[in-house]
């Protein structure tokens, strides 16, 4: 299977400020969490991320900010940044602030709508008509529903999907031996962006407080038996 997933290696010292202040800041206000955590897959994971918590005007600007350092850390082509509905239309909407307050760089955004509507400007598209090169930003991809939607949407009107931004990968099989990352990186033939990935969280952890090293064994152990 082709994938396009970006890994890195783990050495803490080659890992971009942005991401490291990513990881520091989830930790701090408990958007990364380590622990035991059960999945909705029945698994019990020793770390778990939850975006929701960026939730004041500070956490989420820099979220955009972290986001839109992805991008041009990436070099992907972007002429428009579509946020799938519910979790990408914040997402999409600071991303391109960030990029054009930090990056100079005046780029649109674009959401779509869970129901077509049939009155008004009518349609399942918020925002300027889709063209170009398309990047696709949302928190994680689990199952891929949000991003499979998005991908039919904007191919329907012509437009070239050029890469996906997600917050986390956890790089972790799915239900076969492929991460969900890596299943919509080949199905979609573009790559998947993440802001960090599980090496790097790891990474973190390692050179971290004693506190924090405590969860290197289990992170490692779980790795090992669905790391995809």
């Amino acid at each position: 299977m082709r994938s396009y997933s970006y890994r890195v290696g783990i050495s803490l010292y080659c890992m971009e400020n942005y991401k490291q202040e990513f990881i520091k800041l989830s930790l701090d206000i408990g958007a990364l969490r380590f622990g035991e955590f059960k999945l909705k897959s029945g698994r019990v994971s020793p770390f778990f991320f939850n975006m929701g918590i960026f939730s004041s005007g500070r956490l989420i600007k820099k979220v955009g900010d972290f986001y839109a350092s992805a991008l041009v850390d990436s070099g992907l082509d972007c002429d428009i940044i579509f946020g799938p509905a519910y979790k990408g239309i914040p997402l999409a909407s600071v991303m391109s602030a960030s990029l054009f307050m930090n990056h100079d760089k005046d780029v649109p955004f674009v959401y779509n709508r869970k129901e077509k509507k049939d009155h008004g400007e009518g349609g399942r598209i918020v925002g300027p008509p889709l063209s170009g090169k398309i990047v696709i930003v949302d928190d994680v991809i689990t199952a891929g529903t949000a991003i499979k939607e998005a991908s039919q949407i904007i191919r329907e009107t012509g437009a070239e999907i050029s890469g996906i931004i997600i917050a986390i990968d956890r790089q972790e099989k799915g239900a076969g031996e492929y991460s969900a990352v890596q299943e919509a990186s080949s199905k979609l033939g573009v790559p998947v962006i993440s802001i960090v990935n599980l090496d790097q969280i790891l990474a973190f952890v390692k050179n971290s407080s004693s506190e924090l090293e405590d969860h290197v064994e289990a992170i490692e152990s779980y790795r090992k038996e669905y790391g995809a």
